[in-house]
């Protein structure tokens, strides 16, 4: 049996705390895909000044929870952010802590599901989510803009290499950027995607 590095130790006993918490509380009455837990503001900090955020960009944050991420990058960046969430309790959450943080002019948090987001206007995506949800996506992502930069925190997209990595206090952060004709590279490199 091939041992586990400490990262990904720590990723599963994360994903498992999270998922036995979710259920204790009945996170999941609404089919949740990914449980919440919060992303610490030094890995929100790393994603962002990974992103190489810039004054035009728009940052959507898929999973947003209580919208620290949007948040840090309205008041950190002065850039134009959203947020992504079922869950109707983390939505208001984030609406109240984007008014208590003064950037309701600069942020917005809708309660949908992330499937259904149009992603087109975003130059930036964030997220932390699960791998099996970032593999759902892919395709999705792999469409947008190229040079849009795509932030995940702890987990991966299967085999799409990030162009960065980072770990802070123990947690991975990956960075890919969008770039022309990726779907097509992509299938001929894996044919049976």
């Amino acid at each position: 049996m091939p041992q586990l590095t400490h990262s990904q130790a720590f990723r599963f006993v994360l994903v498992a705390v999270a998922l036995a918490a979710a259920m204790s509380r009945g996170a999941f009455a609404r089919d949740l895909d990914v449980p919440y837990v919060p992303t610490p503001q030094v890995v929100v900090d790393k994603m962002l000044e990974m992103a190489e955020i810039k004054s035009d960009d728009v940052l959507i944050d898929l999973g947003s929870g209580d919208g620290r991420i949007p948040i840090t990058a309205a008041k950190k960046y002065g850039i134009t952010a959203s947020g992504v969430d079922l869950n109707p309790v983390r939505v208001k959450e984030a609406k109240a802590n984007a008014e208590k943080e003064g950037v309701t002019d600069k942020v917005e948090f809708h309660e949908q599901d992330l499937f259904q987001t149009d992603l087109t206007k975003a130059t930036v995506i964030t997220m932390y989510l699960l791998t099996e949800v970032n593999m759902k996506l892919r395709p999705k992502l792999m469409k947008l803009k190229p040079g849009t930069r795509i932030v995940s925190h702890a987990f991966l997209m299967g085999d799409w290499t990030p162009d960065k990595t980072a770990t802070v206090d123990g947690r991975d952060v990956y960075m890919w950027v969008v770039r022309e004709n990726m779907i097509r590279e992509t299938s001929v490199r894996n044919p049976a995607d």
